[in-house]
């Protein structure tokens, strides 16, 4: 994870703008095409991914809590701290299972991303020393590794090529590849991955920046060599939902200039540029959700948002692996500042950006059309068969009141709309809180449009239920 800095006058900007309580209500109309079918909704492809922090099982006691938001993926470091080979010829992978666990009991795909440098293959601490001094012991312990969840069961994971090669250990990460050694070490580690699980997937270079010239040259390297490349992966902080739209264009159209190549595209970390916490707490749900849309959008793969669960470092844990700056940065930016970024927070209390997930997660089946003439209000709404409702997520991403005009089309029956709203302002963390009922609505074909009034950064959630339901 990056430490967001060069965000920070972005974010102030945002803020200045975004906190401002405007008194001018605009009008806003919204098109429900119930007879439009976009095909599956897939919203269990907005995922989740934790920060390599600790080789503790951060999130272990709340499994139950992240399985309710049904993730495809989960992103987890395999970092140092795991100590997968503490000596030459020996392996151990016992701490780093207890993680994995929580994954697969959450229902989710293990994404791993490989961030570790053993000291007996890196017996310097350089962050610029990125090649092990024997490559073929390097490729037996990756085989090992991925060997070992084979024979528990787990094949086909997500194995991901270091962590924000292009900043190093100020992404948390030991590593700070270049554009010309970053192939090779791909090369090498996707070798023994393949060996060992020929059915995983690969992929990398999981960049802070997707600028970073370590992208084109991967992509020229795997299109040239005939090097698998089963994903690419990148990051962004930033609290506007188009910049990051912005980077899932950019990272299309470089794929473009290699059509040999199929790989998905995976946004592994993204939230808000949190250097400074935003003054409304109902910006950072709203954000989730408009952010999800616009992935939905550009045809995104998978997201997995950073991240689960803020968790202290232990600075002495890490200069065993990190520079005594590196780690004494780590541990100032996760133990002294300021976190935001954690659907939990260090006390393991739930935050509203969790809430918006559990809305997401609502969203299910088949995505229909729902056309608004608003740039900052949209809806996801979507028919999941295997309850026989409809669903609707609608929100307000601007800092003013929105009227809005429901116009329902091709509606297949009268429909009784079980509303909720998120109340990220509430001082409660209970779930009939955050998640506050209003009153029924009932759709019907040929009455004129419903009126509804979104409040700044309002998310509404409805669950369309056909009448003789009730």
């Amino acid at each position: 994870m990056t430490k967001k800095i060069p965000y920070l006058l972005a974010l102030i900007l945002a803020l200045g703008t975004s906190s401002i309580s405007y008194s001018q209500t605009r009008a806003a109309t919204l098109d429900l095409k119930f007879g439009k079918s976009l095909g599956p909704i897939e919203m269990d492809h907005v995922s989740l991914g934790q920060g390599g922090l600790s080789e503790d099982p951060i999130w272990d006691n709340r499994i139950a809590e992240i399985r309710a938001l049904h993730p495809r993926l989960i992103r987890l470091f395999v970092q140092e701290y795991f100590d997968v080979m503490p000596a030459e010829g020996k392996y151990h992978f016992d701490t780093l299972d207890q993680s994995v666990d929580e994954i697969v009991k959450a229902g989710a795909i293990p994404l791993l991303t490989i961030a570790i440098k053993p000291k007996v293959l890196f017996p310097v601490v350089n962050q610029k020393v990125v090649d092990p001094q024997d490559y073929s012991k390097w490729e037996e312990l990756i085989f090992r590794l991925v060997s070992h969840y084979q024979e528990r069961g787990l094949h086909g994971l997500y194995w991901e090529v270091a962590n924000e090669p292009d900043i190093g250990e100020d992404g948390g990460s030991p590593y700070f590849f270049v554009a010309e050694n970053y192939p090779r070490y791909y090369q090498h580690t996707v070798a023994a991955i393949l060996r060992a699980d020929p059915q995983a997937r690969v992929g990398g270079p999981a960049l802070a920046s997707w600028t970073s010239p370590i992208l084109p040259a991967l992509l020229a390297f795997c299109d040239r060599e005939k090097v698998p490349l089963s994903f690419v992966s990148w990051h962004i902080y930033n609290s506007d939902p188009k910049a990051v739209e912005a980077t899932i264009k950019s990272v299309k159209a470089l794929l473009a200039e290699h059509p040999s190549l199929h790989p998905e595209t995976i946004l592994d970390e993204w939230n808000m540029a949190l250097t400074v916490p935003p003054t409304d707490p109902r910006i950072q749900p709203a954000f989730v959700v408009e952010t999800a849309w616009r992935m939905k959008e550009e045809g995104l793969d998978y997201s997995c948002y950073y991240h689960i669960r803020d968790y202290h470092v232990d600075r002495d844990r890490f200069a065993q692996f990190f520079s005594m700056k590196g780690a004494s940065d780590m541990a100032s930016w996760w133990n002294r500042m300021p976190q935001y970024s954690g659907l939990f927070d260090y006390q393991n209390r739930l935050r509203p950006a969790y809430f918006a997930f559990k809305l997401l997660s609502r969203a299910m089946g088949d995505r229909l059309g729902a056309d608004s003439n608003d740039s900052s209000v949209h809806a996801f709404l979507s028919y999941d068969s295997s309850y026989g409702i409809y669903n609707l997520l609608v929100w307000n991403y601007s800092g003013a009141p929105v009227t809005l005009d429901l116009n329902v089309h091709d509606l297949p029956m009268a429909l009784v709309a079980k509303r909720r709203s998120l109340d990220a302002a509430a001082p409660s963390d209970d779930e009939n809180v955050r998640l506050r009922p209003l009153p029924d609505l009932t759709l019907n074909s040929g009455v004129p449009a419903l009126n509804v009034r979104l409040e700044p950064y309002g998310v509404e959630s409805w669950s369309l239920e056909p009448v003789h339901y009730h």
